[in-house]
């Protein structure tokens, strides 16, 4: 599901009827103005929120000089898009840093609003920045809370601080940094209590360890989902105790996402990452004018650009294309190839990224992630003789590989088909490929030559 799904759809088809529009009157833009609020309302964008933004954009957009201007169309667009990145907050906000250390990071937020897998991924997101983080577990509430926090830190190989038999979560904060200066842990990321509602028993206490540890930052971590209760919780805390950012979880949620877009604008305080999946890597910083982007389908280069350097081996990449040229692509590079793509995250993520793949296609492309993990499964199947020279695989081995990957003859047939009609593609386009590929600096996107 891509993020703000339903909304940006709604957006993405209004605007789109604008794009090539060689004429726009004053009346066009009142019609514009009507679907973008009602698409806003339906996500459930806080009303003032929705009244400001309109009145920004008309506006702008009624003036002289976009109405007369050769592409009114494309500034009226241009104007709608420079107004939801003031909106979501103009320029990035990245997270600081203590001069002396550690920095401590306090996460706060609803219970259910995923603070412990939260935590968790900013701490293996920093970590990847150079920063040394221990994980705190202060919720000694929720039952299995504690483990919960451990069993993620394991995962990442990040130290979690807990104190056995303790229930009072001041103390646990407190001794948790001193641990750290001990230890020389350069940053401290504390899980602290949730409730299912705001109660005074759970700010005085949020309070009391804000009190004892003054902690760099204090992070409220808001669900998406929530609808017009996001925007509500994230007053209530700022408003008790003084928050400093806002990480949005479960952005590729449902369509009440829109909320997520408010409460930048509600609290004054930035959004500083966004979680956008389920896997612990699936957390990035927010950049308001790439978020904006991708809400209305004009793409995201930057970021695709950033996750697929992360994700791919450039010594790999410039082998991978060598045999491209030279017709020496094999089932195991092919693999290869397929596992790098799966570490830049959901693919109907990546594809959003895309400029002009917006929601309309990308509800016409089949993302099937289940198909990948089937092709894995074949290939894995295979001897490395077949997989080098798969005009070996007769009938007989082709029953034996469907037989060991718990698939049909049928899908490794298909499988070595669109190998084949894959290297043939290539082949063609080796000449244009080169071109292609210098807009993404020096790494390759996954088949590209």
């Amino acid at each position: 599901m891509a993020i703000f799904e339903g909304l940006s759809a709604k957006l993405q088809n209004t605007i789109g009827r604008f794009r090539g529009k060689g004429r726009v009157t004053e009346k066009d833009v009142k019609e514009m103005m009507r679907e973008i609020k009602l698409a806003l309302l339906e996500a459930d964008v806080n009303y003032k929120v929705v009244k400001t933004f309109i009145t920004n954009v008309s506006g702008r957009a009624a003036g002289q000089e976009v109405l007369e201007s050769l592409t009114p169309g494309q500034q009226v667009i241009k104007i709608v898009h420079e107004e939801l990145i003031d909106l979501l907050g103009k320029v990035p906000s990245k997270p600081t840093f203590s001069s002396r250390p550690p920095t401590i990071y306090m996460m706060v937020g609803l219970q259910g609003s995923g603070k412990t897998t939260t935590s968790g991924k900013l701490a293996n997101l920093l970590r990847k920045q150079g920063k040394n983080p221990l994980l705190v577990a202060c919720d000694v509430y929720r039952p299995a809370a504690v483990k919960q926090l451990q069993v993620v830190g394991n995962q990442l190989g990040v130290p979690v601080f807990s104190l056995e038999g303790s229930k009072d979560p001041v103390d646990i904060a407190k001794k948790s940094v001193e641990h750290a200066v001990s230890m020389m842990y350069d940053l401290v990321i504390i899980d602290t209590a949730g409730r299912l509602h705001i109660d005074e028993e759970l700010m005085d206490e949020l309070e009391n360890i804000k009190n004892a540890i003054h902690p760099h930052e204090i992070l409220l971590v808001v669900d998406s989902m929530t609808g017009q209760d996001a925007v509500n919780v994230a007053e209530s805390f700022n408003e008790k105790l003084g928050i400093d950012g806002i990480i949005l979880t479960k952005l590729d949620g449902d369509t009440r996402g829109g909320a997520a877009l408010s409460v930048r604008a509600v609290t004054g305080k930035p959004v500083k990452f966004a979680a956008i999946g389920e896997k612990l890597n699936d957390i990035e910083p927010f950049y308001p004018d790439r978020m904006a982007s991708r809400i209305l389908g004009m793409g995201d280069v930057l970021t695709l650009i950033e996750k697929a350097q992360e994700a791919f081996d450039e010594k790999k990449a410039l082998e991978m294309e060598k045999k491209l040229r030279t017709q020496q692509f094999t089932l195991e590079d092919f693999l290869d190839q397929m596992q790098q793509l799966k570490q830049m995250g959901p693919l109907s993520q990546v594809l959003g990224m895309l400029p002009g793949m917006n929601s309309k296609i990308l509800s016409n492309v089949e993302v099937d992630e289940k198909k990948l993990v089937h092709l894995e499964a074949i290939i894995k199947s295979m001897t490395p003789q077949e997989r080098r020279d798969p005009s070996i695989i007769n009938g007989s081995r082709r029953k034996r590989i469907a037989a060991g990957s718990g698939t049909t003859v049928q899908e490794v047939n298909a499988l070595l088909k669109q190998f084949e009609e894959m290297k043939k593609m290539m082949k063609m386009m080796s000449g244009i490929g080169k071109k292609g590929a210098r807009g993404f600096g020096k790494f390759r996107l996954p088949f590209q030559i």
